[in-house]
């Protein structure tokens, strides 16, 4: 799976009594954040599909925005996730973060994000805050996660069976 859980365009966050509210990120905002430990959610909550921490997820800040990449292939509950995105149930994204550098222009309505302090979570997502964000699935990083697994699985199979054959032969030679 991969997309972008933010883009550097200016978007409008919400609207009230006929008044755009604004908010940009900028690629310079990521600079000095903590994105250490960063987990892939649906909706910013429940199970987690993918982590930094253990290689699963992948970030880099490119010219668009902020580019994930997620291994979905690891877990049962991690391919039913990568179903509904592959199915077009989810097509966008988001991302949960604290700030540390930021500053609103009253006349424009827009807030300018310089710093981010944080990053806890990407997310795909019914209603995204950026609707410039995106979601799709790779099929082939998916698949060659699945290979591997049943690679792995296929391995394990023909070395009980030659084990099993030894031993079996062993037991005719002995009797």
């Amino acid at each position: 799976m991969e997309g972008y859980a933010t883009t550097w365009d200016e978007y409008v966050l919400f609207e009230e009594d006929g008044v755009q509210y604004k908010e940009q990120i900028l690629p310079e905002a990521f600079d000095n954040a903590d994105m250490s430990d960063v987990i892939f959610v649906k909706d910013h909550e429940g199970t987690v599909f993918a982590r930094t921490k253990n290689g699963t997820l992948t970030l880099e800040v490119d010219d668009h925005g902020l580019k994930v990449r997620a291994d979905m292939s690891k877990t049962t509950s991690a391919r039913q996730a990568f179903e509904e995105i592959a199915s077009g149930m989810y097509d966008q994204m988001s991302f949960a973060f604290t700030v540390n550098d930021d500053e609103y222009d009253r006349d424009q309505h827009k807030r300018t994000i310089r710093g981010l302090k944080k990053l806890y979570d990407t997310s795909f997502v019914g209603f995204p805050a950026n609707p410039g964000t995106d979601i799709g699935v790779a099929t082939r990083d998916y698949f060659n996660g699945v290979i591997e697994a049943e690679r792995a699985e296929r391995l394990a199979q023909e070395q009980a069976l030659k084990e099993a054959r030894a031993k079996f032969d062993s037991k005719r030679k002995r009797g």
